[in-house]
């Protein structure tokens, strides 16, 4: 392991990251709260380690794929480390472990509060939790994207696990440029849902922060009801687009500017992710209008936010849909698994997984009338190796083995099933509000440290992928991977 360049680059994160709280500082500034000194203090803490760390190591050595992945995972766990110092120097969050947890939660794009009432914080630490689900929404991906091809094979194939087929390996053959592109769109996304809002009448402010949570599917809101404070259904119907609109594999937008319509709307998970949505809306409106709205235009409305909101696991929320019927929940619950598209800031399993699993079990049921037929699984016009596949059934089972163990262990805490079932889901998946105890009208604040520490690993391992840290703590398959190359 070279322990040099890990340690420069991480440097070199931490100074970009004390650059990403001037934005925080100039609105503390802006308003004159009591929170200017907190940003100042952070910045200056952050950049000084940052840059000490960036200088004191040489790097001799290109970047390899354990060291990328040491950078992944220690990078986002020291980012969301001096991420946490804004809370606690301003008071907003005394205790390190919830100003850890929240800032976890805003990288990561979960959206899980500890903060009961978010209205009483200062706008700089409101601005700096939002901005974080819009620096952790494209982080990642650009990460995936533009570091990982750099590591060699092994470090590819981890982004074509997430993404077989459907994405291509790069959108242009240089990975800056790939960068670029990415950023580009995800700018003029966010530029034009802080205009929408704006006509709907919110203020720049708070059109900016509710835009970093849709875009980076992150559900930080300014509000303790979060949007349903809003009582526009205007405002209601944009963010709930964008929310949609965000959890779409972010390649497609670059092909729809190259007048490729056709590639896109042959897109085999585009079209299963709007499938899902359409199902999901349709069944939680008629559910909702027979047994409690009877509006059928009010159900709609609600229903595809919700649906919106939770399978981009962004979280946001109009309405509390834990007291809706169990039919309605259940559908909800579902879809924190299911989570994005490849290559979105959505969380979750992604839809391509879902669709080649579900092509796997097809595949398996015309081989019981078929026994020696050879049947590929394809996503598009394009085979899916068989690695791929196995790579993708195993992280399934990986998932669903995560969920079901980090249940048990939450329950410990003395909390019923459907509050640690709900936790479990809603922090693996990066949705943020869960069902019973961490529905969306209420906190992960009655949690204890270890709980909270818990479902912070919870929302790492979601976001980061589950086998780049299961590769990264397995010395053994280094050590094979070392073997394999001298041989």
């Amino acid at each position: 392991m070279n322990y040099g360049v890990i340690i420069k680059v991480l440097g070199n994160l931490l100074l970009v990251e004390s650059g990403l709280m001037i934005p925080s500082l100039l609105v503390a500034i802006y308003y004159n709260q009591t929170d200017k000194l907190a940003f100042l203090y952070s910045i200056i803490i952050t950049g000084i380690i940052g840059l000490i760390m960036s200088k004191c190591f040489k790097n001799k050595k290109g970047i390899k794929a354990k060291e990328g992945l040491a950078i992944v995972a220690f990078g986002w766990i020291l980012a969301s480390f001096f991420g946490s110092l804004p809370f606690i120097f301003s008071g907003s969050i005394p205790s390190w472990v919830d100003a850890f947890f929240e800032t976890v939660s805003g990288f990561t794009t979960t959206g899980a509060t500890i903060v009961d009432n978010v209205e009483a914080l200062p706008n700089g630490i409101l601005f700096w939790r939002s901005f974080t689900h819009w620096i952790g929404g494209m982080g990642i991906l650009v990460f995936t994207i533009a570091i990982l091809p750099t590591l060699g094979v092994g470090g590819f194939q981890i982004f074509k696990v997430e993404s077989p087929g459907p994405m291509p390996d790069r959108i242009v053959p240089r990975v800056k440029d790939t960068a670029k592109i990415l950023y580009t769109t995800y700018i003029i996304i966010t530029f034009i849902e802080i205009i929408l809002l704006l006509f709907g009448g919110m203020s720049l402010f708070d059109s900016a922060v509710h835009t970093f949570g849709t875009v980076g599917t992150g559900g930080f809101s300014v509000k303790n009801s979060s949007v349903g404070a809003y009582d526009s259904t205007y405002i209601h119907l944009v963010i709930g687009i964008f929310m949609m609109l965000s959890g779409i594999n972010f390649s497609l937008y670059y092909s729809l500017s190259k007048g490729k319509w056709r590639e896109v709307l042959k897109d085999e998970e585009l079209r299963l992710y709007l499938g899902i949505i359409t199902a999901a809306v349709i069944l939680i409106a008629y559910n909702i209008n027979k047994n409690m709205y009877h509006d059928i235009g009010l159900s709609l409305r609600d229903s595809f936010f919700q649906v919106s909101s939770i399978i981009t696991t962004t979280g946001y929320a109009t309405v509390d849909f834990d007291k809706w019927p169990t039919f309605s929940k259940g559908i909800l619950f579902l879809l924190m698994f299911v989570g994005g598209c490849a290559g979105s800031t959505g969380g979750g399993m992604k839809n391509i997984r879902i669709l080649v699993l579900l092509k796997l079990i097809k595949r398996e049921v015309a081989k019981i009338f078929h026994p020696r037929a050879v049947i590929p699984i394809k996503t598009g016009d394009k085979v899916v190796p068989n690695e791929t596949v196995a790579s993708i059934s195993s992280f399934f089972i990986l998932y669903i083995i995560i969920f079901v163990l980090g249940t048990i262990v939450i329950s410990l805490e003395g909390i019923d099933f459907e509050s640690s079932a709900g936790a479990v889901a809603a922090t693996l998946g990066n949705v943020g509000p869960g069902l019973g105890l961490v529905g969306p009208a209420r906190t992960y604040s009655q949690f204890s440290k270890l709980g909270k520490m818990t479902l912070s690993v919870f929302m790492l391992l979601g976001r980061l992928e589950l086998f780049t840290i299961i590769a990264l703590f397995a010395p053994k398959t280094w050590k094979k991977e070392i073997l394999s190359k001298n041989v």
